[in-house]
């Protein structure tokens, strides 16, 4: 027989049997996660230890550490190694793309550059000498709010034709175009269209000779090439269709004074008659400006004269 004293001593060593256990604790995200994924971005780059240990300014054991610990926590090896000759493997090539975005979008955010407005992620980029750079996407609906004629046929001639840029429910846009190709020195320009905004701005002598241009190569050099890869990335991974508008200054003349620039740009999949990936970007003249933080001055001193006359 047990004395109720004893009984009440002992009761607070017994765990209730109805006790429902605790859930296991959630493993952590490494705290190096983003020097880990710079490590592997790297490597992948270069195929050669040496060459990345250099780039980052590390050492061969950071770096082979940093790929240990990405494959031990994704459970796949990411390169395979044969006479110290590194190559991606399957799991590598997949992983490889959305490593670079997560680098991209780490760097851009650190600096402020990147945030989300209402939903609608917006970047801005400002250089000393007064560049500035402001693109947020806006919601499709925008197109048919009073939006432009020419997004509108644009969207639905893009609707009929499938997507292909040879179908000739699309033939009546190419003039009004500009047609993107990814390519392992990132996007090219293929096509420029001779009544699109693009030439408009530039004139045609000028429009032409961005063909086979890097965005590297623009005006921002490759802050800017970072920015327009996210919307670009988002176009081709989802095959879809996605408006940004981008407020910016911009010579018109090669060696002139920037010029304040504002326009609402329509990105759509779309495909050669390889069947391989074509961006199609229409763009065109914004009547008013959607951007958080920037203000209608841009459209007030943007000349009258850089717009499209769709149909003309």
């Amino acid at each position: 027989m047990y004395h109720p004293l004893l009984m009440n001593q002992h009761m607070s060593d017994i765990a209730p049997v109805d006790a429902a256990p605790k859930p296991p604790l959630k493993e952590p995200a490494p705290a190096l996660l983003f020097e880990m994924i710079r490590s592997f971005v790297t490597l992948a780059s270069t195929l050669n230890l040496s060459h990345a240990v250099a780039q980052l300014s590390s050492t061969r054991q950071t770096v082979r550490r940093h790929i240990q610990q990405l494959e031990d926590t994704m459970g796949a090896a990411l390169f395979s190694i044969e006479n110290r000759r590194y190559s991606l493997t399957k799991a590598g090539i997949e992983a490889l793309p959305e490593a670079r975005d997560i680098l991209d979008r780490g760097k851009l955010w650190l600096d402020g550059k990147t945030r989300h407005a209402d939903g609608m992620l917006r970047l801005s980029h400002e250089e000393p000498n007064g560049w500035c750079f402001h693109q947020q996407q806006q919601p499709l609906s925008l197109i048919w709010d009073g939006g432009s004629p020419m997004l509108q046929a644009a969207l639905q001639a893009w609707t009929q034709s499938q997507g292909e840029l040879e179908s000739e429910a699309f033939r009546a846009m190419r003039p009004y175009v500009l047609v993107y190709r990814d390519s392992p020195n990132g996007w090219i320009c293929t096509e420029v269209g001779e009544k699109s905004f693009y030439t408009q701005w530039w004139g045609w002598s000028n429009a032409r000779s961005s063909i086979g241009r890097p965005l590297k190569l623009f005006p921002g050099g490759p802050e800017f090439e970072n920015m327009l890869n996210f919307p670009f990335r988002e176009v081709e991974a989802t095959y879809g269709v996605r408006l940004d508008e981008v407020v910016t200054q911009i010579p018109r003349e090669e060696g002139g004074a920037p010029v304040p620039l504002a326009y609402k740009r329509l990105l759509m999949a779309g495909r050669y008659p390889d069947k391989s990936f074509a961006l199609i970007a229409a763009v065109d003249r914004s009547a008013s400006v959607n951007i958080v933080g920037v203000d209608e001055t841009f459209l007030r001193e943007m000349p009258l004269d850089a717009k499209v006359t769709f149909g003309g």
